[in-house]
C-alpha cells in the first residue's frame, strides 16, 4: 500500500470520527479541515475536505449539501457504523480498538 493511499484513508477516517463527536453529526467543510488538522495532524486543503466528503457521501457514509461556499456534512448511520468497526468500507481506514 502506498503512502499517500494510507493518508487518505486515515483524513477520511478522521472526518468521520470528528463527524461523530459534533452536535446533531453535521459540520461545514471549513471546521472539518480545521478539526482533521488540530486533533489528527492532518494538514488539507479545503477542497481536498470536499472532495474527501464527496467520496464518503458516495459510499453512503455521510450525506453533503452545499450552499454558496459553504459545503455541509452529516454522518449516516452507515457512517457510525465504520467508526464504531462494525462495517467495513474499501478507502476508508479501518479504526483502532478503544482501549
Amino acid at each position: 500500500m502506498s503512502f499517500q493511499k494510507t493518508i487518505t484513508e486515515d483524513r477520511r477516517l478522521s472526518l468521520l470520527l470528528v463527524l461523530e463527536q459534533t452536535p446533531g453529526f453535521s459540520a461545514n467543510a471549513f471546521l472539518l479541515r480545521d478539526a482533521i488538522d488540530s486533533i489528527y495532524g492532518h494538514s488539507a486543503s479545503v477542497d481536498v475536505v470536499r472532495t474527501d466528503l464527496s467520496w464518503l457521501a458516495e459510499q453512503a457514509l455521510v450525506t453533503t449539501r452545499t450552499t454558496g461556499d459553504v459545503a455541509m456534512a452529516t454522518l449516516t448511520t452507515r457512517g457510525i457504523d465504520v467508526v464504531c468497526g462494525r462495517a467495513v468500507v474499501p478507502g476508508v481506514k479501518k479504526p483502532m480498538p478503544s482501549a
